[in-house]
């Protein structure tokens, strides 16, 4: 019998020992931003790839290269495949579905260039096939999972895995690992402090608002 769903204080509680469990592995979060900001300065790519809320959060790794994370930076070269309607739907029509994002790397990916996997249980027939394939096609890949060892940590050059044991949970760490990722790639671009504001906002004081 599964476990009932955490809510209020206890969802909190749950994700605080999971984070205090990942503590660990911050450091290689951060080593993969570092390493990130040479392959991206030097031409290459990021290819990011995920299941459902997984998906959104590898939309949301990309936007945050070719956007920005906190400060203004040069945009980088970075594609979520789990974005590309008019792709993923003529590859689901015409191909078995672990092609659904395994294609769109062989298309996209060049030696060197990163993609970035992303799945809970780490067992997605789809991610587990683009790994293999971004392997094949001489990419450096890197998984974020759930608890391990999974078949996409199998395949992996290196994996972050989340000890805990709800799917919600493990994407909220997740997230957190892709801000460190993207703090520690700015960090190494040395990219100057300054206001959070996007080029064209205005801050407005609190007092002001109705």
């Amino acid at each position: 019998m599964s476990s009932p769903t955490p809510c209020g204080r206890e969802h909190v509680a749950v994700l605080r020992a999971a984070l205090d469990a990942f503590e660990p592995s911050v450091p290689v979060a951060a080593a993969w931003g570092r390493r990130l900001a040479s392959v991206l300065t030097a031409g290459g790519r990021l290819l990011a790839v995920g299941n459902g809320g997984s998906a959104a959060q590898a939309q949301h790794l990309t936007a945050e290269l070719v956007g920005r994370y906190r400060h203004d930076r040069p945009p980088f070269s970075a594609l979520c495949l789990s974005a590309e309607t008019s792709t993923l739907t003529a590859i689901a029509n015409d191909y078995p579905g672990e092609e659904l994002f395994a294609r769109q790397v062989e298309a996209h990916g060049r030696p060197g260039d990163v993609v970035v996997l992303l799945s809970t249980s780490g067992s997605s027939p789809n991610v587990v096939e683009a790994a293999r394939r971004a392997r094949a096609a001489g990419l450096q890949v890197w998984a974020l999972t759930g608890p391990g060892p999974t078949p996409l940590c199998q395949l992996a050059h290196e994996s972050l895995c989340v000890d805990a044991p709800f799917t919600s949970t493990v994407q909220e760490v997740h997230l957190v690992a892709l801000h460190i990722i993207c703090a520690a790639l700015d960090d190494e671009l040395g990219v100057a402090d300054g206001s959070d504001l996007a080029v064209g906002d205005t801050a407005v004081p609190v007092g002001s608002l109705r």
